[in-house]
C-alpha cells in the first residue's frame, strides 16, 4: 500500500463543510437518541494539536467523541472501509485515514504523528481495541509515545454508558442514556534529543489510566450505568 496521505484533507471549504456536516448529525443524534450529556469542555484546547483518548466500550464512541469539540479530529481506520472510492473519500472527509492491520506498529504510530504535527486533533483509545466492565483495562504505550513525540497534551475522557447502548457483539443500538466526562489535558515531558525512555512512557500511561479510570467511574454513575 502506498503511503497514506495524512495532510488536512479539510484544506477546502467544501470538506470542511461536509466534517461539519457530519459531525451536526452524529451529534444530534447522540443527544436524541442517547440523551447525552457531556462535562469539562473548557478542557478541551481551542487551537493547536492535542490528542483525544477515550475509554472504549462501544462502536458509538466514535460519534460520541465528536461532542468534545467542533474542530475537525482525526480518526485511524482498518484500511478495509477505503477500498470503495466513495466511501473512502467521505472517510477522509470526515476525519478518518486508514492503516492496514498487516503493517507494523510503527508505520501506524508514524502515521498518527504526522497528523498531530500537521496542526490537527487525533482520537485514539489508549485501551487499543474496545473493551468490555467498569475496569479500564493495561493501556498500550502508543497514546504515551505519540504525545511524548509530538509535544502535544493528551486529553482524557470518560463516557458512560456507552456500553449499553451497543454491547459488543450486538448490531443493535439501545436508547440509553450516556454521559461524557472531558479531564483536565495531561501535559506530557518531552526531551530535548527526541529520546523516550521506557520509563517516562509507562509514568505517562500509568497518569492517563489513573484518570481515565476516575473519569468513566464518574461518568458512569453519571449515566446510572
Amino acid at each position: 500500500m502506498t503511503k497514506v496521505d495524512t495532510k488536512l484533507a479539510s484544506a477546502s471549504w467544501a470538506s470542511r463543510a461536509f466534517y461539519q456536516l457530519g459531525r451536526g448529525l452524529s451529534v444530534g443524534f447522540c443527544r436524541l437518541y442517547m440523551r447525552l450529556t457531556v462535562e469539562g469542555l473548557e478542557h478541551v484546547p481551542a487551537e493547536g494539536p492535542f490528542l483525544l483518548a477515550p475509554v472504549h466500550r462501544s462502536n458509538m464512541d466514535i460519534l460520541i467523541a465528536a461532542v468534545a469539540t467542533r474542530r475537525r479530529m482525526r480518526y485511524m481506520g482498518k484500511d478495509s472501509l477505503w477500498k470503495h472510492p466513495a466511501a473512502g473519500r467521505v472517510l477522509s472527509a470526515l476525519g478518518g485515514f486508514p492503516v492496514s492491520r498487516d503493517v507494523a506498529d510503527r508505520e501506524a504510530l508514524e502515521r498518527c504523528m504526522e497528523v498531530l504535527r500537521a496542526g490537527e486533533p487525533l482520537v485514539l483509545f489508549p485501551e487499543g481495541e474496545r473493551k468490555s466492565g467498569p475496569i479500564v483495562q493495561p493501556l498500550k504505550d502508543g497514546a504515551a509515545y505519540i504525545a511524548m513525540k509530538t509535544a502535544v497534551p493528551i486529553v482524557p475522557v470518560g463516557i458512560g454508558g456507552s456500553e449499553r447502548v451497543m454491547p459488543r457483539g450486538k448490531k443493535m443500538i439501545y436508547p440509553r442514556k450516556v454521559h461524557v466526562i472531558v479531564g483536565v489535558p495531561i501535559v506530557v515531558p518531552t526531551s530535548d534529543s527526541g529520546r523516550i525512555t521506557k520509563t517516562t512512557r509507562t509514568q505517562v500511561s500509568e497518569q492517563l489510566h489513573d484518570q481515565l479510570q476516575r473519569l468513566f467511574d464518574l461518568a458512569q454513575i453519571r449515566a446510572g450505568a
